[in-house]
Order: structure tokens, then sequence, then C-alpha cells
């Protein structure tokens, strides 16, 4: 026999371990009918006794082909994640080689790379019209599984493979070509070496809101954040058998079976919450999360399935066709889109120019973020009274004109006579100063004495300086004990006492300074002026989108706990007399969980602010990261806060955020971390992943105060460390220092 027929025997014994893989000994009686076929037509390939050996091995790949055929119709959720995690699996140099005519890798080559996991590829697409051919250029972002290649690290990108993924990404906004993401990862290595990875996931988001070229991304395997890095796309397309999901199966069922330490939990419990997440591409696509499914060989594809790699061209094609076509204002337009859109259309055939001109690129950025802006919205629970909706519409119509004349052209001009006259005033005082230098001894004279008398003479005692009793006294001072400074081995803090610990001290040690955590209220009633606090929109609430099992009762507990519908609370107040918008997420609710609802408030919150020109702050009393239960309902947040914000920022806003007790995961890798102001009061923890869920991916124990805010500091996630007690005044000086006194738009 020669090689190719040896080599077309080994590939279905290759497809035959694959499917015993994927299934995990499910379907026995299929995969042992094929194995016990393959078996006898090996023992006659050795035995020299096969009477017609291809017409035998063709029935035989059919049979294969039959068998793969039924078997994809009863794939699981859990069968498709570990289809992607497969290293059968195609990966992203095999789409660079089938799917692109030409490409170059920059920013390194294979494991002599800065992180491996990323792979940026310079990539050329050659098309027809007629007789003449025409060169695209695309630039190609991805991750890399490299056929679990173990330099590739499973795809999981470090901090600095996001960092090169964003460089090449404004590479491709100056040289104006399109950009492919391909989304390959489990999720984001969880280190926090410089830039830290929740610090460097929320640059790219951010810098993808505001891209001013096509972007198009696929998903096959979209794992919470890092899948975010590189997924704010105009198109989003997903395959078949890929999954897109906040946190990993087996991370689901850890949580919810209360695992400790190295325990494992069941095979049963992990089914059951792939199926409960709605991981899959047709859950996603109902949901309005991608916008197409791009459809595999069955049982997935992989490497040798070259039809899909000819699809998959055409897909992307059609997909960078379309967004360059809903940007420009072509009144052939529709017509281009529906044409491309036949059954049959060979796109090679069709070229079509992906240049755009500037104001079609601010379309398009425009169009990118009100597509996201609008996602996820039935997700929340919205149970506003209809005349308020209809107030609040009426308010924005008529408001938002309002407030731009007055900023636009008013301030504006304002601004300049304002700056006219200071000049001249400055003139004429250097000029006065001249004309009365000869009669200005005995005034100088005076001003000496003056001065001396101020340094000489005591200080009268004012009543701003005497200590003021807190607004709001946290409910615990009430307990008659003494309480230990978990610092009072270190630092020999002695035993504090309850009233005086959290009355007169505000939770902190008045030895080393550790502070305690505080209620939400007491920074709302003891930062802010009194009687100035109005929340708004405190009527949309958590909700259950997926129907996860359970799920309403917890939901109901935490709102009957805490007497709030949602872990987030919006509200305008003044601070100092300033007038404020804050977005505030309570670590009381859940431990800070981050889903639809919340994230309905804080970009309605961001809005808000952008309407009325006010600073933007938000306080995050605690966050452990977007909550599992609500799935993509939930990782969505990231970019569509992150665009809220960044919308916010481009029209000159100044967004602070202030970081208290724990804040981790999705939130701080997106809209928490690309404020250029982030503040943090101390003892405060931040960072992409707690200790424990590092532990648990990465088998590392993590330093003693590797999340500790002075850590985050030192690579510059944060500006600065707060004392809890000083937390008015800073906040008061950072806004009259960094945004102005009277006005907060540049």
């Amino acid at each position: 026999m020669d090689n190719l027929f040896l080599k077309r025997i080994q590939s279905l014994r290759d497809r035959l371990s694959y499917m015993q893989d994927i299934f995990a000994g499910k379907h026995a009686d299929s995969v042992s009918l094929l194995l016990q076929k393959l078996d006898e037509f090996t023992e006659k390939v050795n035995n020299d006794s096969l009477t017609n050996p291809y017409d035998e091995l063709v029935a035989l790949e059919d049979l294969f082909k039959y068998v793969e055929a039924r078997l994809d119709a009863s794939i699981t959720p859990l069968d498709k994640v570990r289809i992607v995690r497969h290293p059968q699996r195609i990966c992203l140099r095999d789409i660079l080689e089938n799917v692109y005519d030409n490409f170059t890798e920059v920013g390194g080559q294979d494991e002599h790379s800065i992180d491996p996991s990323m792979v940026i590829a310079r990539a050329v697409i050659i098309r027809r019209r007629g007789k003449k051919r025409y060169t695209q250029s695309v630039m190609v972002i991805g991750q890399e599984k490299g056929h679990g290649a173990e330099f590739r690290n499973g795809g999981s990108v470090k901090p600095w493979g996001n960092a090169k993924a964003r460089q090449f990404m404004r590479v491709a906004e100056t040289e104006g070509i399109p950009v492919h993401t391909y989304i390959f990862t489990p999720g984001s290595f969880p280190i926090e070496d410089y830039p830290g990875a929740a610090q460097q996931i929320a640059r790219n988001i951010y810098c993808m809101a505001g891209l001013r070229v096509p972007v198009v991304s696929v998903i096959s395997e979209g794992g919470s954040g890092g899948a975010e890095a590189i997924g704010l796309a105009d198109k989003r397309l997903m395959l078949s058998n890929g999954y897109y999901s906040v946190i990993s199966p087996e991370g689901a069922a850890a949580i919810e079976g209360h695992c400790r330490g190295g325990e494992r939990p069941s095979q049963e419990l992990v089914e059951k919450c792939a199926c409960n997440l709605k991981l899959t591409a047709e859950d996603n696509l109902r949901f309005g999360y991608i916008d197409k499914i791009i459809q595999e060989p069955p049982l997935g594809a992989r490497s040798y399935h070259f039809d899909f790699f000819r699809q998959l061209r055409q897909e992307i094609l059609l997909a960078t066709d379309e967004v360059v076509l809903s940007a420009k204002l072509s009144p052939f337009k529709k017509i281009g889109v529906s044409h491309r859109n036949k059954p049959g259309v060979n796109l090679d055939e069709m070229y079509m120019r992906w240049s755009l001109t500037q104001s079609a690129k601010t379309r398009l950025v425009k169009k990118r973020q009100n597509k996201f802006l609008k996602l996820s919205r039935e997700a929340a629970v919205d149970k506003r009274p209809f005349l308020t909706k209809a107030l609040h519409t009426l308010d924005d119509l008529v408001m938002t004109p309002v407030n731009e004349f007055k900023y636009e052209f008013y301030r504006k001009h304002q601004r300049k006579i304002h700056a006219f006259l200071e000049e001249a005033e400055n003139e004429w005082d250097v000029f006065r100063s001249w004309l009365r230098k000869p009669f200005g001894k005995q005034e100088e004279q005076k001003v000496k004495e003056a001065v001396s008398s101020e340094l000489t003479s005591l200080s009268t005692w004012s009543d701003g300086q005497r200590h003021k009793r807190w607004n709001y006294l946290s409910p615990r001072y009430k307990i008659d004990q003494a309480v230990t400074c978990p610092n009072a081995e270190i630092y020999g803090c002695p035993d504090l006492w309850g009233p005086d610990l959290f009355a007169e001290f505000a939770g902190v040690c008045s030895n080393c300074g550790h502070h305690f955590p505080m209620e939400p209220e007491w920074y709302v009633r003891n930062v802010f002026d009194v009687g100035t606090v109005m929340e708004f929109n405190e009527e949309i609430e958590a909700g259950n989108p997926l129907e996860y099992p359970n799920f309403d009762k917890t939901i109901r507990a935490a709102q009957e706990k805490t007497g709030c519908k949602s872990g987030c609370m919006t509200f305008e107040a003044r601070i100092d007399n300033i007038k404020v918008v804050v977005a505030m997420l309570m670590g009381t609710f859940r431990g800070g969980s981050f889903g639809a609802a919340e994230g309905y408030k804080f970009v309605e919150a961001a809005q808000r602010a952008t309407k009325n020109r006010y600073p933007f702050i938000a306080y995050v009393h605690g966050t452990a990261g977007i909550r599992i239960q609500e799935g993509t309902n939930g990782v969505i947040q990231m970019p569509r806060c992150t665009i809220a914000v960044h919308r916010y920022i481009e029209n000159g806003g100044l967004y602070m955020v202030l970081y208290d007790t724990n804040s981790f995961a999705g939130p701080v890798a997106s809209f928490l971390g690309c404020s250029p102001y982030q503040f943090a009061i101390r003892s405060s923890n931040i960072g992409f992943a707690g200790p424990g869920v590092i532990k648990s991916t990465t088998g590392m124990d993590v330093p003693p105060h590797y999340h500790s805010c002075y850590k985050a500091m030192d690579r510059g996630h944060i500006q600065g460390i707060w004392d809890r007690r000083q937390m008015r005044h800073n906040l008061i000086q950072a806004l009259q220092t960094i945004g102005g006194r009277n006005l907060y738009y540049r």
C-alpha cells in the first residue's frame, strides 16, 4: 500500500480518538462499532486480504461520516466545550494558512515572542473584478493554541500579549486597514505583573470602542475577559461548535458545589452548569451578542476541512464588506448588501474598496457604539412606571440640545471673551505697577508689617476646625466589646473598643491605619453634602435572564437583606457644592457581583453625566466581578459600560474611579480600569482574579499582599491611596484640581 493509503487509515484512527475524547464515554455503541470496523479493516490490510482496497476504504470513510453526522445532532453544550479545547481543533495558524492568501507574522514568531499566546499577522486577500486582481490588506489578531503546543499556554494571554494586540490595532488604524480578530481563549492569564491583567484588558476594550477601522471578530472559544480583550467588533461571528461564556462550566460547577482546595465538582454538575450558562452559539445569537453563526463540519472543524476554510473566507469577506457598506453614505448600500447575501455568490470575484473617509469612520464608530449600548436591556428588570420613562425621554429630547448650545457654543465664546479680558487686565496691572513704582515704598512697608504681624500673633480657633461628628455612624458602633486589628501581631496594635472604632475612628485602626469594611451608607452620608443625594433608576432590578435554577430566590434574599434592588446605586449629589453623578457598586449585594441591571444603571448614569456636563464618579465599595448566573448577559456589560465611559471621556468629561475593600474581575478589567484617574482607599485589594482563582487556574501560590492597593500603585493601575477619614477632602481637592472649580468639560 502507498503512503497516501496508510495516511487515510491513520486519519480515521485520529477521528475515532477525537470522538472518544469529546464524548467522554458517551455513545459507546457507535464508537465501539467504528473501532471494530477499523480494526477489521486494518487487519485485512496487514494480511493483504483486501479484494478492492480503495473501494473498501471509501466505504469505511463513508461509515465514519454517517456516524459523525448522526452524533453531531446530539451534541450537548459540554461536548462543544470539549470540542473547542481539543488539540485537533483548528487554530489561528490554520486559518492564516488557509483563509488568507499570504501573511507575515509580526511582533514575534512561535515561542520567540513577547507572548506566544497572542499572534499578530499582516495578511492579504486577493480579490478580482473581471480579469483585474486587487490585493487587500488586513491586520489579523488572535489567541493561538497551536494544537496543544505547550509554549502557547493554551491561548491564555498574559498582559503584555494583550498590550501587543492593542499596539497593532493602533497600527491598523494608522494604516486604515480592517482588523480581523480570532478568539481562541479560555480566559486571560490572571497575573498582576505590569501592566496587570485587568488594567490591560480595560485598555484594549477602551481602544476598540473608538477604533476608526472596520473590526470583525470570530469566536471559537470565548472565555470571559480574555475574549473581550479583542472582541469588541462591528460584526461578531461565531463557529457553530464554539462557546462564549462568563466562566467555564467547571468553574461554575466548583462555585455551585462549594468546592474547596483541590476538590473537583462531579461530572453531572459540570454538565448541568454548561446547560444553565447558555454558552452555545445558538444561545448567544438569540441574545443578540453575536451577529451570525458559521456552520462547521460534523463534530467540529479540524485542519483537514478545507471546504470549511473556503466557507470561512467567504463569511469574513461578507462581514467586512457589510461593515464598510454600513458606514458609507451610498444610495446603492442596500443593493450591495442584499446582492452579497445571495446563496452561491463568490465574493472573491466581487471586489470592494475597504477604505473609508473621515466622516465614514466617525459613522462607523458611532454605529458600533450604539449597537453595544442597546444590548442586554431586556436582561434587566425595569419596573419604572411608564410616566417616569416618558418624562425621562422628554427630558433627554429637551435638555440635550439645550446643554449642547450652552457648552458647545455659549461657553466656548464666553471663554474667549474672558481670556481676552484676563490678558488685558494682566497688561494693565503691569502698566499700573510701573506708574506707581516711585510712590510704592510706603505701601511696601505696610505689607511687610502685615506679614510680620500674621506670623507672630496667635491663631484664632474657628468652628470649622473643630472635630465634627460623622453624619452617619455604622450600626456596629453599638457593639460594646473590643475589636482586634488584623495587624496586631505585626505592629502591636492595641485592642480597639467597638463604639470608638466604628464611630469616631470611622472604622480605621488608630495605630496602624488598617481600614475595617464600612457600609455603603457611610460613604453616601459622610462624603457628599447633606441632603443633596438624589437617587435615580432605583426601580431597575437584578433578574434571572437565563432562568438559572434557584437564582430567583438568591436575588430576592439579597434584595431583602440590603434593601436594594441591585448591586449598583446611581445618584446625583453635591460635594462642596460641586454637582456630580455617582455610580456606586455595593459589595453588600452578593459581593458586588455585576450583571445586566447593574450595567443598565451604570450606562444610564454615564449618559446622564454626559448630558448634564457633570463629573462622573464610580465608587467601588466592592465587586466580585461579573455575575456568573447571568452568563453572557453579564459579560456583555464589559464592552457596553466601557463604550458609555468612552463617549463620556471623549466628549470632555471627568471620570474618576475610587476603589474600596475588594475589587476584582470583569468591572476592573473594563469600565473601571480604563479611567485615567483611579484612586483607592487604604486596605483595599485590586486585581483581575483572586488568590483562589489564580491557584485553581495556574497552580501558583501568590505572595502576600499580591493584590494590595500599594502593589496596584506600583504597576501604575491607580494614581493615589487615600485614608477613609480624608476621602471627602481628597475628593474635593481632586475635583478642583483635575477638573477645574466650575467647569468639568474641556
